[in-house]
């Protein structure tokens, strides 16, 4: 029986994948290092921004220091943190899907996204109060694909609840948009829903169900996933 929903962030709530990718190129320009399109959908856009780059820096040869690599991370911050004020695009269907479904069941948001941007975005949009659970970036050691983020997010969901019974795994599950997403959330023993936002269904088989879009979905199709 489905008990708890937790959401990704960017490519679920956030339209902003592409600006994602923007900020990292314009901060690797700045160190005359390149990231393409391709390669970044391919390879890194299920990470967060310490593992992506460090992941870049080691496939151009480049020494990845955390001196450095904090530099970027600060860097990119500031630089999302001025685009997204002018481009902020929240997929159809997420507002009426999340305010539905926090009515019903308590809601978290696993991602590997910085804090203050995903509680900025959530304030910008006026759904803040409907997650009982927040992990970003700065919450788990390892991001997706390992389970960390959403093992978390299931901990603080359970610690919310107080006295009401904790959920297991086997009862959340988790919407996604990349492959690593889907394979973290299995591996922290949750079903998945992934939505075509950021990868082809080809891409996405692993998951238990796929849409292309959560406007107009109901809840009922999320309870059917776990009869």
């Amino acid at each position: 029986m489905l008990k708890a929903i937790i959401f990704d962030f960017n490519g679920i709530i956030a339209d902003d994948e592409p600006l994602h990718l923007e900020m990292f190129q314009k901060v690797l320009a700045e160190q005359a290092i390149p990231l393409f399109r391709e390669e970044y959908y391919t390879h890194f856009l299920g990470m967060d921004d310490r593992d992506c780059f460090k992941a870049v820096l080691a496939a151009r040869k480049r020494p990845a220091d955390d001196v450095l690599v904090d530099q970027l991370i600060a860097k990119k911050a500031d630089y999302y943190a001025r685009a997204i004020n002018e481009r902020l695009i929240i997929f159809p269907g997420v507002r009426e899907l999340i305010a539905t479904a926090a009515a019903k069941y308590p809601l978290a948001i696993a991602s590997g996204a910085l804090r203050h941007e995903i509680e900025g975005i959530l304030n910008a949009i006026h759904l803040r109060p409907a997650f009982s659970a927040i992990v970003s970036a700065e919450d788990v050691q390892h991001g997706k694909p390992a389970p960390d983020c959403f093992v978390t997010a299931l901990e603080r969901l359970n610690r919310a609840r107080g006295g009401a019974g904790a959920i297991p795994a086997a009862s959340c599950l988790v919407i996604e948009d990349s492959p690593w997403g889907v394979t973290a959330a299995h591996a922290a023993g949750m079903k998945c829903l992934a939505v075509t936002n950021s990868y082809p269904a080809q891409s996405l088989t692993e998951a238990d169900h796929v849409v292309s879009t959560l406007e107009g979905l109901p809840l009922a199709a999320l309870n059917g996933l776990f009869d």
